[in-house]
């Protein structure tokens, strides 16, 4: 298992328990993935440790002061 943070703006787009899509984009050194659709964004990730999952499990929603932060596992 591997669980991963999205960074999401606004509250209640998704929940613990929910089954989101991930689509994944590519920039010069690093790949990204947003939560679709358009819901939340991760960091970005080197080549060597993308995400191949292309579906998780939000684990828990986390509000900071910085924001909510969506907690995602995947099946790998």
């Amino acid at each position: 298992m591997r669980i991963e943070d999205f960074k999401m703006e606004r509250h209640g787009l998704v929940k613990a328990g929910d089954e989101v899509e991930i689509r994944e984009g590519v920039l010069p050194t690093s790949y990204y993935y947003t939560i679709m659709p358009a819901v939340a964004m991760s960091a970005n990730f080197p080549f060597n440790n993308r995400i191949k999952s292309t579906k998780g499990i939000v684990k828990e929603v986390k509000q900071t002061d910085r924001g909510y932060y969506v907690s995602v596992e995947f099946d790998e």
